[in-house]
């Protein structure tokens, strides 16, 4: 049976959790709970979990430094719940090798799937192609019910190999740059560069899949002609180059 730690600072959300799911159907139980970062690490070092569900912005240590603390002395997976779609939470999350990420509020549904993939999952240490799909596709999938943003986005999936700027997709809308912009601040959390940056690179973790295809090769295809340039923002992105991504696929 899979031991789980829930780690949250509101109460009634923590207890939601731990009171709601049926743990007993997927062969799991709440060993402890914690409040913060700072009880979480000591439950977790305590009880050695099989699965840590943890939100992000908490009191005396948020999740991200948390997992950081902890994620080489147990052999665990973790769940992050937040209320902030943040670039850089997603970013973190995935370097951990985070098996999910929910924003909240969440469906018990969403939760129960993430459950069921963590216990499926390998031990984050290594950084599978699961686990890196998963900033990619939180970033890229974020939907929006503006329609100058979806334009956007759709512009950018035809576009994504070309040179282009937040000015060339406004002039294609008829929009100024700054309103673009906000727009994308706004419905989506993040901005237009970083918005196709996570598309150009989720684009070459597809094609870096095709082992006849090099690095070059690939930056070419996603829009950069610098393959230097590619390769460092690539692991800023997932955590390591696309030569080292190559190798574990």
């Amino acid at each position: 049976m899979d031991k789980i730690v829930v780690v949250e600072d509101e109460a009634m959300a923590r207890k939601g959790i731990i009171l709601t799911v049926d743990w007993e159907s997927m062969n799991c139980t709440v060993v402890a709970e914690a409040s913060n970062g700072v009880e979480g690490i000591e439950v977790i070092n305590h009880y050695h979990p099989d699965i840590v569900i943890t939100d992000v912005q908490m009191p005396k240590m948020d999740g991200i430094k948390m997992i950081e603390a902890v994620k080489d002395s147990v052999d665990a997976r973790f769940i992050i719940l937040s209320a902030y779609s943040e670039f850089d939470y997603a970013r973190s999350a995935l370097r951990l090798g985070v098996c999910d990420y929910l924003l909240k509020p969440f469906r018990d549904a969403e939760l129960v799937a993430a459950i069921e993939k963590a216990k499926d999952s390998r031990r984050p240490d290594v950084i599978n192609l699961a686990e890196e799909e998963f900033l990619i596709k939180y970033k890229i999938n974020t939907s929006s019910k503006n329609k100058y943003v979806q334009q956007a986005q759709e512009y950018i999936a035809k576009h994504f190999k070309e040179d282009i700027t937040i000015k060339d997709a406004a002039d294609y809308l008829g929009l100024s740059e700054g309103y673009l912009s906000r727009l994308f601040k706004k419905h989506i959390d993040c901005t237009f560069v970083d918005y196709l940056t996570c598309y150009r690179i989720h684009m070459a973790i597809k094609f870096l899949k095709d082992y006849k295809l090099k690095v070059y090769e690939v930056a070419e295809r996603v829009g950069y002609t610098d393959a230097t340039y590619f390769s460092t923002l690539f692991k800023k992105v997932v955590g390591m180059t696309p030569s080292e991504f190559q190798d574990k696929c």
